[in-house]
């Protein structure tokens, strides 16, 4: 299979800050968190209103975040990396797999968020490109998370699988991506429950020894101790 998880990517001011390698000027992450609190909104991200609202101008802007591409890919990967934070805290489900409940519960947060709405409502085929594509940023670093989880939940006998991880985190992420981008795809709405239940059947927990399936509250308790 061909490595997803390698690619390099653009070199911003603001990557720099977000990572903590950058100077101690405010100014691309004031521009970040300006954009995220405008997504969060529901509105759209405009970088003639937000060099605006800085007190910039544009050529400053586009330097410290590299492009409107680049800094949608940071705002909406903050708030995926908040959004599967919160889940994975979250009480496992009492029947069936644990990681399918967490990315069932994440696809829901996704749909219902009024900003995602606006951005899959208004600009679909953008946010489809944006999102799936390896060249945007996002999909390299929720291939990543996807990959570790199900490795964690391997590790921690929550999961067992004959699939390769690296083919199976691919696989979980197209899935999931096909039910929130179905409005650009085929033109239905996004359906977070309709993907959790094909989740639930590609990540099975194990069974127990007796051949019954192993209830992901009783695998999180042994695992934790």
């Amino acid at each position: 299979m061909e490595d997803h998880f390698t690619v390099a990517q653009p070199d911003t001011p603001l990557r720099r800050q977000l990572n903590g390698t950058g100077t101690s000027r405010p100014t691309a992450l004031d521009a970040f968190r300006r954009a995220r609190h405008a997504f969060q909104e529901g509105q759209r991200i405009d970088m003639q209103t937000l060099a605006a609202e800085l007190g910039v101008n544009r050529a400053t802007l586009y330097r410290w975040v590299g492009s409107r591409e680049q800094l949608l890919c940071e705002v909406l990967w903050s708030l995926t990396e908040s959004s599967f934070e919160h889940e994975l805290h979250s009480p496992p489900p009492a029947t069936g797999s644990r990681l399918a409940g967490v990315l069932t519960r994440y696809l829901q947060s996704v749909v219902a968020h009024p900003g995602m709405r606006r951005f899959l409502e208004e600009e679909g085929e953008f946010a489809l490109r944006l999102l799936t594509l390896q060249s945007g940023g996002f999909q390299e670093r929720i291939l990543t998370l996807v990959r570790d989880l199900i490795s964690e939940e391997i590790d921690a006998g929550r999961l067992d699988t004959p699939i390769p991880v690296d083919d199976l985190a691919y696989t979980v992420v197209r899935i999931a991506e096909s039910y929130v981008h179905r409005k650009a795809i085929t033109g239905e709405e996004p359906d977070a429950d309709r993907a959790g239940r094909v989740l639930q059947a590609l990540l099975p927990p194990p069974p127990a020894p007796d051949g019954t399936q192993v209830h992901p509250r009783e695998a999180h308790s042994a695992a934790t101790g």
